[in-house]
Parts: C-alpha cells; sequence; structure tokens
C-alpha cells in the first residue's frame, strides 16, 4: 500500500484527521499542539497521525493535500488547514459550523471558551 492509499484509507476510516508532528497526548511542535490543544479543548474526538513516526507519510500527506505545512486537519475526508487556518475557524466559529455540518461531535460550550480567551 503506498503512502497515499493508506492517507486515503486513514481519511475515509474516521471522521476528524489530524496529520501532527507527535501524538495528541505528546505533541512535538508548538503549531501541532495548537491545532491538537484546540480539538482536545472541543472534546473532539480524531484520530492524529504522527508524521515523524513514518518519512512517506510525512512526504505523502504534503503531496496529497498540495499543502506544504504540517499540522493538516481533515474533516470527513475533505482538507481543512494547517494550524493557522484552524486557528481562525476557530475563533470565527466557522469550525463549528463545519463540526455542525458534517456530524462532528464537540462542546459548543468549550468553543465558546475559547473565544472569550481571546476576545
Amino acid at each position: 500500500m503506498t503512502a497515499q492509499d493508506q492517507i486515503a484509507e486513514t481519511n475515509k476510516a474516521n471522521d476528524v484527521v489530524l496529520y501532527m508532528k507527535g501524538t495528541k497526548e505528546m505533541p512535538q511542535c508548538g503549531f501541532s499542539s495548537r491545532v491538537a490543544g484546540v480539538l482536545n479543548f472541543m472534546g473532539v474526538e480524531f484520530k492524529d497521525v504522527n508524521v515523524l513516526a513514518d518519512e512517506e507519510i510525512r512526504q505523502g500527506i504534503k503531496d496529497f493535500s498540495d499543502w506544504p505545512t504540517i499540522p493538516q486537519l481533515y474533516v470527513k475526508g475533505e482538507f481543512v488547514g494547517g494550524c493557522d487556518i484552524i486557528t481562525e475557524m476557530t475563533l470565527s466559529g466557522e469550525l463549528d459550523t463545519l463540526f455542525e455540518q458534517n456530524g462532528v461531535a464537540y462542546s459548543k460550550e468549550a468553543a465558546d471558551k475559547i473565544r472569550e480567551a481571546n476576545a
């Protein structure tokens, strides 16, 4: 199975996938930590894929999305964005809308707390 096939299968099998450096319990870069932290705080169930554990996946995800940086968030198989985009979407409420439209469970109260803390 190629890296592209593996990525496609992972995205198909999980509603929310975060390709990151490290794991959701132990992120290994600040950008990955920020996105995983937002998802964890909002109570979103997500699959974490540690790109540092597999060089083919690390390069493969960049080719798959045509996006040069990691982390990368996928919801229902669709590429959403990296750290800056996820941060903006969280603060604007767009991430809430995306989760709602795709039937992804999350804590609206936690999302509101993030926005209040960053107002």
